[in-house]
């Protein structure tokens, strides 16, 4: 027999895994969330602060009373050296869930009786780092600022007010939480322990051994495609996730599964206890280059790269000064992976394939490493395409930006203050508003708003038919914001193409868009008429 124990987030506590315990049991497992001091309401009051370490020790009681018989409430905490070891004795297997925040108390429970536990499940949520708190994993960038501020100035006592019913997607993507359980949730939510975030979580690396599985739910934001993608890049923690005992499962749903897809959530969870899931490929495997740097699959001049500081320049064998396209990679690109994106062979090859139209191609480097990196990134871009602009080879009135992937957000300035040099912007698969988990509602790195005041500054846009779906919903609700407005966009589909579908995808399926898109996009800089094939694009306005 299976013993799940599981750890709620912030919050919440036992009571939200009530649905997926019953399926546990009805299946033949056992099922025992852990009452969380301070936050559930039959867990005994704390006899001082509570801490991450409280919660770390409510989780190790549970493991250390493995053996009890029957449901287990709140217990008296136990050292090891009182516990047997139940895995052994009884022959019963613990798989320890952590959700959200409480993946923080369940991975340091694991370091600690390593030997007791067969299994961790990361839902939904990230990956706890020695010496880190869990204040770095709350997905309300503003929220965490200050937090973090009163945590400078000495304040670890007190507790954060739950949300409101409205506010919890501040926390998680509701999707598919039906209203009365999100009325409950709302009801029983309990205010969470400031220090409990502030505390620095310990670990001693033991947990390290300890097989793991990776639930993702997709509608929050993150799929196993965008993790093997990290692993690809290099990115020095997800290293670890392409580990044999690592694997991963997808639930294509918000940030509270076990509210949305309880019966889903259940049965993934018995599939990851017997080792099942999906395992990613090591950076480099079989000798395989991962995507982003697999060929472009268009034939373009090999044209020398002129490198003037963060930029590199295409230039091609024409007179005069040139309209020029600033290609904006997308990311977040860990800091440390080589080549830089402007080496990578897709963003040169735009620059290249700008060249042969007759325009000057750039590429850039910027500092978007992580998500909340996007004011930095959104200056470096400025500053790259002024170093453009400034080249005397550049017809500084006539420029184009295009941008990919996560660099889609840094498109939103330009669309709400388009300057008048700027003569069309262009986008490849990006993602066009903030991600249900970065937290990052209120930002001003939003194009789905700022695409209104772009006025009459031409649009094209290269949509992915096989995008991600969490990724699709930007672009159409993109879409659907400039057709309200009457903005100037065409939409040039790849019907089969995935994200990042210049080298994922077949090229007969690519290679028409691509010379397409970028055709338009060097029509709106020259002011002549888009070059045949017949047009191939709708305008939505």
């Amino acid at each position: 027999m299976t013993v799940f124990i599981m750890v709620a987030g912030v919050f919440t506590g036992a009571h939200v895994w009530r649905e997926t315990a019953e399926r546990l049991t009805a299946a033949g497992a056992e099922a025992r969330p852990v009452p969380l001091t301070g936050l559930d309401a039959d867990r005994p009051a704390a006899s001082g602060p509570v801490g991450l370490e409280t919660h770390i020790a409510d989780v190790l009681a549970v493991i250390d009373a493995v053996d009890q018989v029957g449901p287990v409430g709140p217990v008296d905490p136990v050292g090891p050296e009182d516990a047997v070891d139940g895995a052994a004795a009884s022959g019963r297997d613990i798989v320890l869930v952590g959700h959200d925040y409480g993946i923080h108390p369940a991975l340091a429970a694991a370091d600690r009786r390593p030997g007791r536990v067969a299994r961790v499940v990361y839902l939904d949520c990230g990956m706890p780092q020695n010496g880190v708190p869990a204040l770095a994993a709350v997905p309300d960038q503003a929220l965490r600022a200050e937090l973090a501020e009163r945590a400078e100035a000495g304040e670890r006592g007190g507790a954060l007010a739950p949300p409101g019913r409205d506010g919890w997607q501040r926390w998680g993507s509701t999707a598919d939480v039906p209203g009365a359980a999100l009325d409950r949730l709302t009801a029983l939510a309990a205010p969470q322990p400031l220090d409990t975030l502030l505390q620095p979580l310990r670990l001693t690396g033991a947990a390290a051994a300890v097989p793991t599985t990776g639930v993702l739910c997709t509608r929050n934001g993150v799929g196993v495609d965008l993790v093997q993608r990290l692993v690809d890049l290099g990115a020095p923690m997800a290293a670890a996730l392409a580990d044999p005992r690592v694997t991963f499962f997808e639930l294509p749903t918000g940030h509270w599964p076990m509210l949305s897809r309880p019966a889903d959530l259940a049965d993934v969870l018995l599939r990851a206890a017997a080792g099942e899931g999906r395992r990613l490929r090591p950076a480099g495997a079989a000798g395989t280059p991962p995507a982003h740097l697999r060929p472009f699959p268009l034939d373009v001049p090999a044209l020398p790269r002129d490198r003037r500081g963060d930029v590199d320049l295409y230039v091609p064998d024409a007179e005069g000064p040139r309209p020029a396209v600033v290609v904006v990679h997308g990311g977040p690109v860990p800091a440390g992976a080589r080549p830089t994106p402007r080496e990578w062979p897709t963003l040169v090859g735009y620059a290249r394939l700008a060249a042969a139209e007759g325009v000057v191609g750039a590429t850039l480097d910027h500092r978007l490493h992580d998500i909340g990196d996007y004011e930095r990134a959104a200056a470096d871009v400025a500053a790259a395409v002024e170093r453009v602009r400034a080249d005397p080879r550049v017809d500084a009135d006539r420029v184009a930006l295009w941008f990919f992937s996560g660099g889609g957000p840094l498109a939103a300035h330009w669309l709400a203050e388009p300057p008048p040099w700027l003569r069309c912007l262009a986008a490849s698969y990006p993602i066009l508003e903030p991600l249900p988990n970065w937290g990052m509602a209120d930002s001003r790195f939003n194009p789905v708003r700022a695409v209104a005041r772009a006025g009459a500054l031409p649009l094209v846009l290269l949509r992915a038919g096989r995008e991600t779906p969490e990724i699709a919903a930007t672009v159409e609700a993109f879409v659907a914001a400039a057709k309200d407005c009457g903005a100037r966009l065409d939409l040039v589909d790849v019907p089969n193409g995935h994200h990042g579908f210049e080298t994922l995808d077949a090229p007969e399926e690519t290679r028409p868009a691509l010379r397409r898109a970028m055709r338009m996009v060097v029509a709106h800089l020259t002011g002549q008429p888009v070059r045949p094939p017949e047009r191939l694009t709708r305008p939505t306005g």
